[in-house]
């Protein structure tokens, strides 16, 4: 057997707190070999970064780690902080969640990737750009050239996700440890950089650890797994052991709660209502080439000019009582703001929306206010959207205060705690602050704050996207039960589409403010027409080793383009562009290419 690249023995990490001592990594053993990819999955707050940031002396001031790490035979616990530098950075490398707080702002891309090289291997200047623009164009990084003397901030989360994973591998690392690398990116961008990870594996023969909470993500990438809960590794094998014959019942939860694109119902959890037993025969909302612009100011002093960022570009579609319309795209493509603008939250720009036949457009003020009780939104971040000052209890009936006015102090306590009990929340926590709750609840508290006045429309705005794969599981089966107990049409805007699969109806494909594809759940997930729907649905991973080997990684060829240009729309309809980013360029149609199966006009693949 080949000595291991990294073995690790007896691992503890401990924080000290003003409260007590906080055991975050206990006891854990195992090695990664020499070009293999190891899988670190857990939910939060089970240790799976706090592990190798303190193998690697990179804890915070109030931590401290115990037991060994070796690299190569050699250990790393204890060692001076210069000999230590001379193995992070060059044999041992990390990419950050966070590519924007990891990357030094007031630096340029190419100052940043030549520092390691400099620092590391002493190459003259000259060396270290020829070598840094041939690890731009490994990352598939265009123009590589011109964006080594750009700043972060001038680059997208996926430009600069690349980024992060160049300056890794400048020095030619023996370990790179990628600590959930795609986590905040489009479900395209990710499969993007989980093809440049598998090629760097493949051509470099680097080793690579992968911590993620994406079960999908793990199938399609590591040869071994191991399963980490509350700092301690509950299971390990190889990928196929973990996936198929799984033992501990932590890991058969993580897998059971993972929505899956290629299955449109999960074993044990509530389902979607067909329509045909709900009797949708009532059209709730009529949107109609509903358009939103953004004025921006391009140019520079003394000539600037103004031109429309087409936020929402002419969008139609209706909803139906009781139904639920999902609404997927890459972030940019117009997902919030079309359900800002049907909700009356931004002014639209042109186009109408109509609701139980009555047009908004000339609603304003109180009298959009006394609809508010008919449609309600649950917010991306619950955090941000609940007023830290008022108890969870003042939130979930503020709605009921303003909107009923008639409902006595008493009466307004008895509905805010029966609604907590149908949601999953204790009354008894009614005073609490959302401070003291975590992700899930408080989540839970948004969700019973748009429900209190029973509306018959809830937005849910990218809802469950920031939370882990089982609470997610939870607030997706408490959304459906609720739907199904108070017969609501809900709007479900996601960039995750196996989620949407479990929750939708009919499907509706944004890209760049315009509808691509508009179909049934079963049409839009078995028969994709459009060539963009199809790369989203080859780029979701999927919990399933065999699965994923098997499967043929599509791609989109480039970024997606910027809005201001007028050409962007035209992106799969090449044939009809005019080469001047201020002409007016022609619009694709909507063709019905079966009952009730929408697609734009493309050119043929």
């Amino acid at each position: 057997m080949a000595e291991p690249i990294l073995q690790i023995r007896d691992f503890n990490v401990l924080f000290d707190t003003h409260d007590s001592e906080v055991h975050a990594v206990k006891n854990l053993n195992f090695d990664i070999g020499e070009g293999e990819c190891v899988g670190i999955v857990g939910e939060s707050g089970s240790g799976k970064s706090q592990l190798f940031l303190g193998a690697l002396g990179l804890l915070t001031s109030n931590g401290r780690a115990t037991g060994s790490v070796k690299y190569r035979g050699r250990e790393l616990l204890g060692l001076p902080e210069r000999s230590l530098n001379k193995v992070r950075g060059s044999k041992i490398t990390m990419i950050f969640q966070d590519p924007l707080t990891a990357l030094t702002p007031h630096m340029t891309i190419g100052a940043q990737m030549m520092e390691a090289l400099r620092t590391h291997q002493h190459v003259p200047r000259a060396e270290a750009e020829k070598r840094c623009l041939e690890i731009l164009d490994l990352v598939r990084i265009p123009e590589a050239r011109n964006r080594m003397g750009q700043y972060p901030h001038e680059l997208s989360g996926g430009m600069r996700q690349r980024v992060m994973i160049a300056m890794a591998t400048v020095c030619g690392p023996d370990l790179l440890i990628a600590d959930e690398p795609t986590t905040a990116l489009d479900v395209t961008v990710q499969a993007q950089i989980l093809e440049i990870m598998r090629d760097l594996k493949k051509e470099l023969k680097t080793a690579i650890v992968l911590i993620s909470h994406d079960m999908g993500v793990i199938a399609g990438m590591a040869d071994k797994v191991q399963v980490m809960r509350l700092g301690e590794v509950v299971e390990g094998g190889s990928t196929d052991e973990v996936f198929y014959a799984p033992k501990h019942d932590y890991t058969k939860a993580l897998l059971d709660a993972m929505p899956r694109i290629d299955r449109p119902m999960r074993k044990g959890h509530a389902i979607l209502q067909p329509l045909s037993t709900i009797g949708a025969e009532k059209r709730l909302l009529d949107v109609e080439d509903l358009k939103v612009y953004f004025p921006i100011k391009t140019g520079g002093f003394p000539v600037s000019k103004v031109k429309p960022l087409r936020a929402v570009d002419g969008v139609s579609f209706s909803l139906r009582q009781g139904e639920t319309l999902g609404i997927v795209g890459e972030s940019g493509c117009g997902k919030s703001t079309l359900a800002r603008a049907v909700m009356k939250l931004i002014e639209k720009t042109d186009g109408a929306v109509v609701w139980s036949g009555r047009d908004l457009s000339d609603l304003h003020g109180p009298d959009v206010r006394k609809l508010r009780k008919e449609f309600q939104i649950v917010f991306q971040d619950p955090l941000a959207s609940l007023d830290p000052r008022m108890t969870i209890g003042e939130s979930i009936a503020e709605p009921l205060v303003t909107l009923r006015p008639e409902l006595t102090r008493t009466q307004v306590q008895d509905e805010v705690r029966a609604m907590m009990k149908r949601v999953g929340l204790e009354p008894g926590w009614i005073n609490r602050y959302p401070h003291e709750f975590s992700g899930g609840q408080n989540q839970r508290v948004g969700i019973a704050r748009a429900m209190i006045v029973k509306p018959k429309l809830i937005v849910c705005d990218e809802a469950v996207s920031a939370l882990d794969v089982s609470i997610q599981s939870q607030i997706v089966d408490l959304i459906l039960n609720l739907q199904s107990e108070f017969g609501m049409s809900m709007i479900f805007i996601s960039h995750d589409l196996s989620v949407v699969r479990q929750v939708a109806h009919r499907v509706m494909v944004l890209y760049l403010g315009r509808i691509v594809e508009l179909a049934d759940r079963n049409s839009i997930y078995e028969d994709p027409r459009h060539p963009y729907t199809r790369a989203l649905i080859a780029a979701v991973p999927v919990p399933d080793p065999k699965a994923e080997r098997g499967k043929q990684h599509v791609t989109l060829a480039s970024e997606l383009p910027s809005p201001l240009d007028s050409r962007a729309q035209l992106s799969f309809l090449k044939s009809r562009m005019i080469d001047n980013p201020d002409a007016e360029q022609y619009r694709p149609k909507l063709v019905e290419v079966a009952t009730g199966h929408y697609v734009a006009e493309h050119d043929p693949a």
